[in-house]
């Protein structure tokens, strides 16, 4: 099935088309590298799995419960609206809710994929050219996982939001090699894999923890990349090249801000997004989730370099300044250690279960005797 038979709002059928600019850089030294960057390169290498094998499709999903999280996680939960609904038509809001999740996600890797090429063209050191072919191949995967998801278990997807696109632009049209690091492994990676992980160690359902444990795996990589690469260049720029960064950065992240608050969702069911604005901001739970989709952009801001008081104010003004005393590298070998935990339980239950067919045989074999 086309996945034009599934979108909620119509889509336009051709490509859309963001213009490049900035140069495609050459470099003639293939044997000089930061060791750190070519270690993670190698990790790259190592890590790379099938979405086919490693997942495992056969689990049943709900589509009016995917996720199996609580209600509360839900803006209009405990309101006039939500008491004014059907236990069919709450049915149906998860189903939407979970879609709209993922559909932003498929999006953003689909973003990913196309500027992790970008930057293998851009950068002018090839250690960086190398691990960006890793993450193009990463995120081709993400996307191939994610529009599955979508397609065979959810059954929905929703057009991308205007404020991701609108970031998305941004970051590759803008000629600076740079900014693509910027833009995507620091704020949509950041906040997509904060995203994840609040998902993750939320649902209660097999299949979306699968998915969202193997993926971030991968995305921590991703953001250890971008944090090597501009931690050393911004050293190198002066007061003003940095403060354009900086605005950059309170843009894009009052963009995502925005756009983490679905207002499409609400729009389909005929609520008006103001009032859900208002019950975000007064929902504990919501507060909370908004909050922790902050806790990788934050520390990663502050650790490349860009921690003015312009900074540091526009965080404030959202709420989520003290994210910065997050530690990153506990957050990305925690996703690592997870990662392998969904594996080992994965297959020992699958080995019990075999073990189990077996025994079963043999006991009727010598019962038949």
């Amino acid at each position: 099935m086309s996945t034009h038979d599934l979108y909620t709002d119509s889509v336009p059928s051709e490509a859309w088309t963001v213009p490049m600019t900035g140069d495609a850089r050459f470099t003639w030294e293939y044997d000089d590298g930061r060791d750190r960057l070519l270690a993670l390169y190698q990790k790259g290498k190592d890590k790379q799995w099938d979405s086919v094998k490693r997942i495992d499709w056969d689990l049943e999903v709900d589509p009016h419960d995917v996720l199996g999280v609580p209600d509360q996680s839900l803006a209009i939960y405990g309101t006039k609206y939500w008491d004014m609904m059907s236990e069919k038509e709450r049915g149906e809001l998860r189903q939407h809710s979970t879609s709209w999740q993922f559909s932003q996600f498929v999006h953003g890797e689909q973003g990913a994929m196309v500027t992790a090429a970008r930057i293998v063209e851009s950068v002018p050191d090839l250690d960086s050219k190398f691990y960006s072919a890793t993450q193009t191949m990463d995120e081709a995967r993400h996307v191939e996982l994610f529009t599955r998801f979508l397609h065979e278990k959810v059954g929905m997807v929703y057009p991308i939001n205007t404020k991701l696109q609108d970031l998305l632009n941004e970051t590759l049209t803008d000629p600076r090699w740079d900014m693509p690091y910027l833009g995507m492994q620091v704020l949509i990676e950041g906040l997509a894999l904060a995203a994840f992980g609040v998902i993750r160690d939320i649902t209660t359902k097999p299949l979306p923890k699968q998915i969202l444990a193997y993926v971030m795996q991968d995305e921590a990589r991703h953001v250890a990349f971008g944090r090597l690469a501009l931690r050393d260049y911004y050293k190198q720029l002066s007061q003003a090249e940095l403060r354009e960064r900086e605005d950059f950065v309170i843009e894009g992240c009052y963009l995502m801000r925005d756009r983490i608050r679905g207002r499409e969702i609400w729009t389909n069911f005929g609520i008006d997004p103001k009032e859900v604005d208002e019950m975000v901001e007064n929902s504990p739970y919501m507060r909370m989730f908004q909050s922790l989709l902050f806790s990788r952009i934050v520390p990663c801001v502050k650790d490349i370099g860009l921690w003015s008081d312009r900074i540091r104010r526009a965080y404030d003004d959202m709420g989520v300044l003290d994210m910065s005393k997050a530690d990153l590298d506990a957050l990305m070998h925690q996703d690592e250690e997870i990662a392998e935990k969904v594996d080992a339980e994965r297959f020992a239950a699958e080995e019990t279960a075999r073990k189990a067919e077996v025994d079963t045989v043999i006991a009727g074999a010598a019962a038949a005797g």
